[in-house]
């Protein structure tokens, strides 16, 4: 016979490996759009499981340099921010895309610097110089001096919160000129000078919210305080500081909104505003019912996992009825969690390297407790509460049999499903179980969802150097042919990274998505795909208007 390897046909060489991953198995290499659109999704530069932050920044760096198209990394800057709510990874694309083409700069800055802190990040990645300047060039100065002069007072009031960088070491390198004497004491205030130095402009200048808060500082009693904070519509972070006890903190918390209560329980705990004794009781209520909203949740588009999040941070003390609240919001939330065209095939990773946390190491305080198999957990369950005739298969070395009920609580069900496992990873084994115990059922398709870091396969040929396909693929085929003799749609799989790796178990192809991050706009890619939507993760940020 010829040599098989060269003359193999073209179906074996498609389905053949062509990279190694992080964790030492085969895989495929995304393309280099697709691999930067997966770290802008999903990369925190900080330390993951498989990768160090510095890793993270070489690895972008060099994709940057491979993606020679300034417009996409627009598009993704914005995707990065608008749809994948990231905070570092848009400051550090628009950074690049300084360097490129300063009219993209200018067209797309305020979608992605929508807040002071993703001002000063930017501020913060330029002036380290790992972006090949430590300065604001000419055109970024004009960006950096119209967000200054065009945003509202309450706007820089919350930019002004944080420091290295703060938002005085930004206006005054960014230098913008004044449009009104307001503006003028504004800057003066916020950069800490001496009024004198705010000529022409005097104190008098200063907008009125401005000198309301000052009055609050200055302020020496909790009545006083609390009288003012009523009528001053400003962030919590801003009046913490100069609080003067638990009167002023509750006035404090009746100014704050669904999603500021949702993430400072633990602060408001802290100050007595939601202790166990009766004289607390009302505000344990109030609280309680701003959580549970349902009008605001479908309003504001919250979903489950911002409720696990608060959930898996909220402290012990915290009283039942918030805990309660938590439960019954998220549930709420799950009405915003598209429903599927049919029931799916769950595949759970719940492998060693999923116990990272989601958004990566950030040193000792500041770490979230939400891991990627937490995020993971709280997909699954969210799927399957939606989808209910839909199977989970939690997996590491093995395929876990579980009975979960679909009504059971959203977070309890996400709870429960995290503690499986811990070992390492064969991505095939949910389609391999799917293949034997599921054999007679039809499904919409396949939902795996992992940092697909498999290592593991035991379809592994002998034979040292061997690229044929990953175990994914091999049972995918099958999984395929099986739904076929059942009849009814072509199944589809969708593989959901939730890290910021450079590769996969499946390759891009019609019936086969890769989409990485660990959002709520990945329900909305999954469920326009199973519905054969031909809506893809590149295709998703390339249809971002500019």
């Amino acid at each position: 016979m010829a040599n098989k390897s060269l003359f193999s046909s073209i179906k074996n060489k498609f389905m053949r490996t062509n990279t190694i991953n992080e964790a030492g198995g085969r895989a495929y290499q995304f393309t280099s759009r697709h691999a930067l659109a997966q770290m802008a999704a999903t990369g925190c530069f900080n330390g993951v499981y498989y990768a160090s932050a510095e890793n993270q920044l070489e690895q972008l760096h060099e994709l940057i340099d491979q993606v020679d198209d300034s417009v996409f990394l627009a598009k993704l800057a914005v995707y990065a921010r608008e749809r994948a709510y990231m905070k570092d990874m848009p400051a550090a694309l628009l950074v690049a895309l300084s360097k490129r083409d300063t009219q993209l700069l200018h067209r797309v800055f305020d979608r992605v610097v929508d807040n002071g802190r993703v001002l000063r990040t930017m501020f913060q990645m330029i002036r380290s110089g790992k972006f090949g300047r430590t300065s604001l060039s000419s055109s970024l100065q004009r960006a950096f001096q119209r967000w200054l002069n065009d945003a509202s007072v309450n706007k820089l009031l919350s930019a002004s919160i944080g420091n290295d960088p703060s938002l005085r070491d930004v206006l005054r390198l960014a230098r913008p000129t004044p449009k009104d004497n307001e503006r003028r004491a504004l800057f003066g205030w916020l950069t800490d000078k001496e009024p004198a130095k705010w000529a022409p402009a005097t104190e008098a200048d200063l907008p009125s919210l401005v000198r309301r808060l000052i009055e609050y500082r200055q302020a020496t009693t909790a009545d006083a305080q609390a009288h003012i904070v009523s009528e001053l519509p400003v962030r919590w972070d801003l009046l913490a500081d100069a609080a003067l006890g638990p009167l002023v903190w509750r006035a404090i918390a009746r100014q704050m909104g669904p999603q500021a209560l949702r993430m400072n329980l633990n602060t408001l705990m802290r100050h007595g505003v939601l202790s166990q004794g009766a004289a607390d009781h009302e505000m344990v209520e109030y609280v309680a019912n701003r959580l549970r909203d349902a009008e605001e949740i479908q309003r504001s588009r919250q979903f489950p996992y911002q409720f696990l999040a608060a959930y898996l941070n909220a402290a012990n003390e915290l009283p039942h009825q918030i805990r309660s609240a938590l439960h019954q919001a998220a549930e709420i939330a799950c009405g915003n969690v598209p429903r599927l065209p049919g029931p799916v095939v769950i595949g759970l990773d719940t492998s060693g390297s999923m116990s990272c946390p989601a958004t990566g190491h950030r040193g000792q305080g500041s770490t979230s407790k939400m891991r990627c198999v937490d995020a993971a957990a709280l997909f699954a369950a969210a799927i399957l509460r939606r989808n209910p005739d839909s199977v989970v298969i939690p997996f590491d070395t093995r395929a876990y049999d579980v009975r979960i009920d679909p009504s059971d609580s959203i977070l309890s069900l996400a709870e429960r499903l995290a503690k499986y496992g811990g070992g390492g990873t064969d991505c095939s084994l949910p389609l391999r179980h799917a293949n034997t115990k599921y054999r007679d059922r039809r499904f919409a398709g396949v939902v795996l969802v992992s940092d697909n870091e498999s290592w593991i396969d035991r379809n592994r040929p002998q034979g040292f150097g061997r690229r044929d396909a990953t175990g994914v693929l091999s049972e995918w085929r099958e999984f395929v042919a099986n739904q076929k003799r059942l009849g009814g749609s072509p199944p589809k799989l969708v593989c959901i990274d939730i890290q910021p790796y450079g590769s996969t178990q499946a390759p891009e192809q019609d019936d086969i998505l890769n989409i990485g991050g660990f959002s709520d706009a990945v329900f909305h890619v999954v469920a326009s795909y199973l519905s054969n939507d031909a809506a893809r993760f590149v295709a998703e940020v390339e249809s971002i208007e500019l």
